[in-house]
């Protein structure tokens, strides 16, 4: 696979199949192709699951017969799926893999080359969806986020606090409103910028630019509401405040 500049961006991928022989097979293959980076491999969709609550995913890769959630089933149920190629030895999902917006579709038994320029059709397909993102507003200013069955766009500056429930996050917005997406707080966190954003607890961040008073153990909103500051989370507010109340020179 040929080097390309513009292709210096990686993909995490996740790599989904029932059979071990092919689970190994997809593991390799995205290990030997460059801009890739293997985030976990799993045996159904169950575990699969799982891991993308945890972790960031850019891309999967996932076989479509599997035993109890089929691939189809699996890639239809995720809220906010990532990119998607399906794996299979059954020609005949073809059409129904396209359905649920795949990107491409891999008939087994498929080699590395095969397999590459999947990629290469998946790579095209990030960046032109990183290049809308950008072209919408820089990544550090705006955020969108699937509630139900649209798509919001939530400029970050306008983002109170967001409270952490489960596997989703509640966002409270200087208007007054809210909304909720699913999406783990340690992802949500990644996405922040670093300057301005406090995370005071495992379930909260503020917006500091929202905050009136940081007291002993809690943090006061400017529209009342008051929050507990986690024992091992003050260190993040004394990090805030320390160069703003001790400023050199």
């Amino acid at each position: 696979m040929s080097e390309n500049p513009e292709n210096n961006v990686v993909m995490r991928c996740l790599a989904v199949d029932d059979e071990p022989l092919a689970l190994m097979q997809l593991k390799v293959m995205i290990e030997r192709t460059p801009g890739l980076q293997l985030a976990g491999a799993c045996a159904d969709a169950i575990e699969a699951g799982e891991v993308l609550r945890r972790e960031r995913v850019d891309v999967l890769f996932v076989d479509i017969n599997m035993p109890e959630v089929n691939g189809l089933d699996f890639v239809a149920s995720l809220p906010e799926p990532p990119l998607v190629v399906f794996t299979t030895a059954y020609s005949e999902y073809a059409v129904d893999s396209y359905k649920v917006n795949a990107v491409d579709y891999l008939l087994k038994p498929f080699g590395l080359l095969e397999f590459q320029h999947s990629v290469e059709k998946v790579r095209r397909q990030y960046q032109l969806l990183q290049h809308e993102r950008e072209a919408s507003g820089s990544d550090q200013n705006t955020l969108f986020l699937r509630v139900e069955h649209r798509v919001v766009r939530v400029p970050v500056g306008q983002i109170r606090y967001v409270q952490s429930l489960r596997e989703y996050l509640k966002f409270f917005l200087a208007d007054g409103t809210s909304v909720m997406t699913l999406m783990p707080i340690s992802h949500f966190a990644e996405q922040l910028p670093h300057e301005g954003f406090v995370r005071i607890q495992r379930s909260y961040i503020v917006n500091v630019r929202y905050v009136s008073e940081f007291g002993k153990g809690e943090v006061r909103m400017d529209d009342g509401t008051v929050l507990s500051v986690g024992d091992s989370f003050r260190d993040n507010i004394r990090q805030y405040l320390d160069p703003r109340l001790n400023p050199k020179g």
